[in-house]
């Protein structure tokens, strides 16, 4: 398909005059003064032949038709090309002897004659008047070219916005469908949490009685037991406890997915202190060195923030080597965003304060870094660690709680490394805001 700029550029290359004339010489004479110009000129030595031309061509940029002809002369020629809308456009200069009065003249712009040359022609008037007409061919199509494009791009920008707002519309539903779906999910978890904490509290009770009355017979009756009786009650005994320890655990992973707790401006290191006072038996046991660098006071919630460093302090006492003393070490520093791995782009210049627990455990290969976060993840059996595979996935929803990230570098053997980033301007917390003003709270 030609390109309308295209179709443009052909005909101000070359323009294209058709000559009526029924004289030879007139014909010559007339083609030997524009020649020089460039045109492309095409003959016709009657009113008849020249019809026959426009029957086949009509891409002619001027007509120049002598008035005088036998058979069909210029004005009745002149009609009969003006009833073609195809031919319409094209200017007719008329051509005419000295002795043609007035009324011949107007006869003629009456005809749609666009101009008149009298003769015998003046070469120089001759092309000066085809130069005006050629010019203003040239530039009429070029304003067609340019309309026709700007029709072309009207109809695409037409087409585009059409296909945006379909778009838009898809994207919408889509939004409305994404918001449904995520009321679901909010409403399924929470109804999920409910039943979680319920189910872990009511079990908690006849659990409590099978280990009282599991104590009472290996107490009373254990001189009675024969063969593997005592054994059967110890395994009684410490599934028990596992269980006991799960639904802790379970009922902590409910809690920590509340919002009753408030943020607060905390001093970390004072925090922290209150956590190793309460694991100071553990780590008299396991000869710990715990070193404490110190910490910023960030806006946190304090009582899950006290369950996050317990719970990752236990973890290094834990999971550390036979006959090596754990060694751990807290320090921070501040980042900005773009430095915390998984970061989303909007957060790249965002401030935040990277917490550092750092210990000479086993550690564990770097290709289970995700993993550990994961609820009920394992990479050790009971038999060798105790646990229950909760409390990273604790830790996980604290921070995440916090609007922060938290991750693991490790090699096995070497040790283990936890990175808890917080934002050092926490954002307003909006949905414990309209859970306090729904309560009659008053917020400062």
């Amino acid at each position: 398909m030609k390109d309308v700029g295209e179709e443009y550029i052909l005909y101000e290359s070359r323009a294209k005059i058709l000559v009526v004339d029924d004289r030879e010489d007139n014909l010559f004479s007339i083609e030997t003064i524009l020649e020089k110009d460039g045109y492309d000129i095409i003959k016709a030595n009657s009113g008849r032949a020249a019809l026959k031309i426009l029957l086949k061509e009509h891409d002619f940029t001027l007509i120049l038709m002598d008035v005088v002809m036998p058979d069909l002369n210029g004005f009745e020629t002149a009609t009969l090309i003006y009833e073609r809308d195809l031919l319409k456009h094209i200017p007719i200069i008329f051509i005419t002897a000295n002795d043609s009065d007035e009324e011949n003249i107007f006869k003629g712009y009456q005809m749609g004659g666009a101009d008149y040359i009298r003769k015998p022609i003046n070469p120089e008037l001759l092309r000066a008047k085809v130069s005006v007409f050629v010019d203003l061919y040239r530039k009429n199509h070029q304003l067609m070219a340019q309309e026709q494009k700007l029709i072309v791009t009207n109809r695409k920008l037409e087409k585009e916005i059409r296909e945006r707002k379909n778009s838009e519309n898809k994207v919408l539903d889509l939004n409305q469908q994404l918001v449904e779906n995520i009321r679901q999910l909010q409403a399924s978890n929470e109804e999920l949490e409910r039943f979680a904490y319920v189910a872990s509290h009511d079990l908690q009770e006849p659990l409590r009685k099978i280990i009282l009355f599991t104590d009472r017979l290996a107490s009373r009756y254990k001189e009675l037991f024969v063969n593997d009786d005592w054994d059967y009650i110890t395994r009684i005994m410490k599934a028990s406890e596992r269980m006991q320890s799960l639904i802790k655990n379970i009922l902590a992973f409910s809690r920590s997915t509340s919002v009753s707790d408030s943020f607060e401006q905390t001093n970390i290191n004072a925090l922290l202190d209150g956590v190793l006072s309460d694991l100071e038996v553990s780590i008299e046991q396991k000869k710990a060195v715990i070193t404490i660098e110190v910490l910023p006071t960030l806006k946190i919630m304090p009582d899950q923030f006290r369950q996050l460093f317990q719970n990752l302090i236990i973890n290094a006492l834990k999971f550390c080597k036979e006959s090596v003393p754990p060694a751990i070490r807290i320090y921070a520093e501040r980042v900005k965003g773009f430095h915390i791995p998984g970061i989303g782009n909007e957060l790249y210049n965002e401030d935040y304060c990277n917490i550092y627990i750092c210990d000479n455990g086993i550690g564990f290969e770097q290709k289970y870094g995700n993993d550990i976060f994961t609820l009920f993840k394992r990479l050790h059996s009971k038999d060798q660690f105790e646990g229950t595979g909760i409390g990273l996935s604790i830790c996980k929803k604290i921070v995440e709680k916090h609007n922060g990230f938290i991750s693991a570098k490790s090699e096995e053997g070497v040790g283990t490394t936890f990175i808890i980033s917080l934002p050092v301007n926490q954002p307003v917390n909006l949905e414990y805001l309209e859970k306090q003003l729904n309560n009659g709270k008053k917020l400062l």
